[in-house]
């Protein structure tokens, strides 16, 4: 039997899961721990042994890949979201600190709406979307 041939019986590697993986690797482990060591299983669990380390190195391995991947567009969403809080906080505190007075009437608002109306008059809805 060689690393890449499951012993008779036993599931392949590649189909086990990290935790069965693991799980099996620690049983051989507490085989090789015994006092007397079955002779004739000794290189059938070592062959095991081996090929369940290289496969759990290649999953590793392969996670760390898309870890790498995926930590920058985590950390870019992240950014954007302290951005647009920052901004709100920016926001928030020019309203309060602006005198009653001084309030914006809402004349832009019209104007806003005057501008989509000219829009749709022109027959440009596309354009709003």
């Amino acid at each position: 039997m060689t690393t890449s041939e499951p012993d008779r019986g036993m599931t392949p590697v590649t189909e086990l899961s990290y935790t069965e993986a693991s799980s099996e690797l620690d049983a051989i482990v507490g085989f090789f721990e015994q006092r007397e060591v079955d002779v004739d299983q000794l290189v059938v669990r070592l062959e095991r042994a081996t090929a369940i380390v290289d496969e759990l190195d290649r999953r590793v391995r392969k996670t760390r890949v898309q870890v790498e991947e995926l930590v920058p567009r985590l950390e870019a969403v992240n950014r954007g979201l302290d951005d647009d809080t920052e901004e709100d906080d920016e926001e928030g505190a020019d309203d309060h600190d602006v005198p009653d007075d001084e309030v914006d009437d809402g004349d832009e608002a019209e104007t806003i709406g005057h501008s989509i109306g000219s829009a749709d008059d022109e027959g440009d809805e596309q354009a709003l979307f």
